[in-house]
């Protein structure tokens, strides 16, 4: 409970959280600044708060912002609050009795009082700078007198300005601006703004955030999100990791706004969203939105602020995020350059974590409340219909935004002994395609090519690979690859392939959610029952998130059927063909006779640079599965390598078995078309037309500067035109003139860019 003191202005609590004492100060009636950095008598009175509440943690200013102070700001003005309590015991320097009364002795008293009783409390590097002076003052004095009487009392004098001196330096604060202090005015407060600097966050939300960037960062890069949502990637000297720096619209508005904000949250908040609220979710934040609307343009009108249709609009948005949605989380999941999001246990002592696109490994600016860790646990329970308690203490669901979405994995008591942490992998806007993994290094036009041949023949794929390796984007690729005039099903616990995007692709697919092999009981089919009731939904190509329990056997009994002569193709945790025979056959007790049914294994991993500090994923191995082998595909030659990654040319390259045509994969696919069976030169030239068309996306986007043509849409559309224009060239001269298609395809795609630039000089 908190412990109320001194009511009134500057009144303040302690408020227990867990082991650690926060100590709390009301600042809302306060005519001064509530900021250590650049108040001399908020840092003052705070230090004579710190003498009666030694215990605290924490520091928190209240008002309409909270301005906090972590642990080790705390504790370096808690130094200098305890050396101030030290000094004021100690009667002898404070009344300078040790030496008598002279001329000169009473103006010394009068200066130690000054520089303990005042000077300490409001600008203790101040007090440092002065001490410091009138030491160098008085050691010129002492050479300069005669009077042995005098030398003596002022030696005595100088005694404890060098006492004084040292009980600074033993402090923090003074020993990291020791070197800076040259030149230093009293009163000036820019050395404390380099060692305090609190996070900030408003009265109506709990998420903390460090508003300030840091002085000694080096900017990277720059971006907005949108209008009032600003990204800085600084470099921090001495630290190996990057700082994200967010500065959202919620930091950006008036204190007006933020009264309003604060009673309109108030308000809403007694409307608790019950369960069948979240059926749809969409539905229901749009719900609150126009309730929002309402509600602030009330308060507003009734303070007589007026507030324009844009600020109104964005007030409710911000309203929104802080009742039925997730804070801040939600505006790091609008930046498409934020693959995962790391919120560790316990929640609020930590900042939040990030891997970026471009800067990969991040640290944060906001710090999350144990209250938001509890507020988000709840509404995911509702969302996912999964339960997360002792008894099931993971949960595995996904966040469905009006411009993001993500997979998220949440872990509590007792698997996580020190409560709630989270982790979001948030999904690209549309899918991947095979020429952005070009684009990106991840594959080469090639292995591009060779794949969608692969594709095109119906085999059975395994994508593997560590957690981040990019496995189930490599997956949701390949299904592009596919023909929209075949049917799909997928089978996924959390949803992270990109179903919506290709159903309005005009995609004839079919999704299935299933039983999360981490969840115990549930109304939800287990995924292996979802496979087999699969296979009678009629000619389909299967597709399986990822492979975890089981759902394997279930998954090889579709391979060894062929699903009906479609891709079978599923994602399994495992570093080399051999770690995922190992999986499958070892862990998942799938049949070794079983597991001959794979034809393909795509391994990806991430790539790391030799200081460790970067990593790019690429395609690492393209192996196929020959069937010949008996007990131990390794030792018996069952893995045939087709491309294999080279370090030292940072590339995917074919090995001699490809080149020549010694794949067993390839010929059987090969075998089941007229033009191509017994005809290695005509398969190879057709892998090499669907590499040549690859990279030929890839370098038009380049050229013309327009990235859109290597997104999903066109990339599908780019397929039709492959396969119709591969038809036409067939009927007309009896066999695919790879030469002719190409030609015939580039005309198309060079149609396109120039219908597509001629309409964008219109608009």
């Amino acid at each position: 409970m908190p412990n109320n003191q001194n009511v009134g202005t500057c009144d303040y609590e302690i408020i227990k959280e867990g082991d650690a004492d926060v100590l709390k100060i009301n600042c809302n009636n306060c005519p001064y600044s509530p900021s250590l950095e650049d108040s001399p008598i908020c840092m003052s009175r705070t230090i004579d708060k710190l003498i009666q509440v030694p215990s605290a943690g924490r520091i928190i200013f209240s008002c309409r912002r909270n301005y906090e102070y972590d642990y080790k700001q705390s504790q370096m003005l808690m130094q200098i609050a305890n050396t101030y309590n030290y000094l004021i015991k100690q009667k002898k320097i404070l009344s300078l009795s040790l030496i008598p009364l002279s001329e000169y002795t009473q103006y010394w008293g009068f200066t130690i009082q000054y520089l303990i009783l005042n000077l300490l409390k409001t600008d203790p590097i101040g007090c440092y700078v002065e001490i410091i002076r009138y030491i160098r003052e008085e050691k010129i004095k002492i050479k300069k007198t005669d009077s042995l009487e005098e030398v003596s009392l002022r030696a005595e004098y100088l005694q404890i300005l060098n006492t004084l001196k040292s009980l600074l330096e033993q402090t923090q604060i003074i020993s990291l601006i020791k070197s800076y202090v040259a030149g230093y005015s009293i009163g000036s407060r820019d050395l404390y703004r380099n060692i305090f600097k609190p996070s900030i966050r408003p009265d109506f939300m709990f998420t903390r955030i460090m508003a300030e960037q840091p002085l000694d960062g080096e900017e990277l890069d720059a971006y907005s999100l949108d209008n009032n949502t600003d990204i800085t990637i600084f470099k921090i000297p001495g630290e190996v990791t990057y700082l994200y720096h967010l500065n959202p619209p919620e930091f950006k508005i008036s204190e007006d706004m933020y009264e309003i904000l604060d009673i309109a949250r108030n308000a809403l908040a007694e409307h608790k969203p019950k369960k069948d609220e979240f059926i749809d979710p969409e539905k229901m934040r749009q719900t609150f939105v126009n309730i929002g609307k309402d509600m602030i343009q009330e308060i507003a009108e009734h303070k007589g602020i007026d507030l324009s249709f844009e600020q109104v609009h964005e007030l409710a948005q911000i309203l929104v995020r802080y009742t039925v949605g997730f804070g801040l989380i939600e505006v790091l999941l609008k930046d498409p350059k934020i693959q995962d999001i790391s919120v560790n246990s316990p929640i609020g002592e930590t900042p939040i974590f990030i891997i970026h696109q471009d800067f990969h490994e991040c640290v944060t600016n906001i710090i999350p409340s144990k209250e938001d860790g509890e507020s988000w646990a709840s509404k995911f329970r509702m969302l996912s219909g999964r339960p997360l308690d002792e008894a099931n203490p993971i949960l595995d669901t996904e966040l469905l935004l009006p411009y993001s979405r993500a997979r998220v994995a949440v872990i509590t008591r007792p698997l996580n002994p020190i409560g709630l942490a989270y982790s979001f992998r948030r999904h690209r806007d549309n899918p991947w395609t095979f020429p952005l993994f070009i684009k990106n290094k991840m594959m080469n036009p090639l292995a591009a090519g060779l794949l969608s041949f692969i594709i095109q023949g119906g085999r059975s794929l395994i994508f593997a690979g560590t957690r981040s390796s990019g496995k189930t984007s490599l997956m949701g690729a390949m299904m592009l690859e596919i023909m929209r005039k075949y049917r799909m099903i997928t089978i996924e616990d959390t949803q992270e392939l990109g179903i919506n995007v290709m159903r309005k692709l005009g995609y004839n697919i079919q999704p299935m959610k299933v039983r999360s092999a981490l969840t115990k009981g549930g109304s939800e089919l287990q995924a292996d029952e979802g496979i087999r009731t699969s296979l009678r939904l009629g000619d389909s190509s299967l597709i399986i998130g990822e492979i975890r329990s089981s759902e394997a056997s279930a998954m090889y009994e579709a391979m060894r059927i062929g699903a009906l002569a479609n891709v079978v193709a599923g994602t399994i945790h495992g570093g080399d063909p051999y770690s995922v025979y190992d999986r499958v056959v070892n862990d998942l007790k799938v049949p070794k006779t079983s597991f001959k049914a794979t034809d393909i294994i795509i391994i990806s991993n991430p790539v790391k640079s030799a200081d460790g500090l970067h990593s790019s994923r690429r395609i690492l191995q393209i192996t196929e599965v020959r069937k010949h082998w008996e007990e131990d595909p390794l030792r018996e030659k069952g893995f045939v390598d087709l491309m294999k990654y080279n370090p030292k040319t940072d590339q995917l390259e074919p090995t001699d078995e490809l080149i020549n045509g010694d794949s067993e994969i390839l010929k059987i696919i090969a075998g089941n078309v007229k033009e191509w069976a017994g005809n290695w030169n005509a398969v190879w030239d057709n892998i090499l037309l669907r590499a040549k068309i690859k990279e030929a996306l890839v370098n038009y986007s380049d050229k013309i500067k327009d990235p859109s043509i290597l997104e999903s849409d066109f990339i599908v559309k780019s397929n039709d035109q492959f396969h119709s224009i591969s038809d036409n060239i067939m009927e007309e001269v009896g066999y695919i003139d790879t030469k002719k298609v190409f030609k015939k395809w580039e005309t198309w795609l060079k149609d396109i860019i120039k219908n597509n630039q001629h309409q964008s000089k219109i608009i």
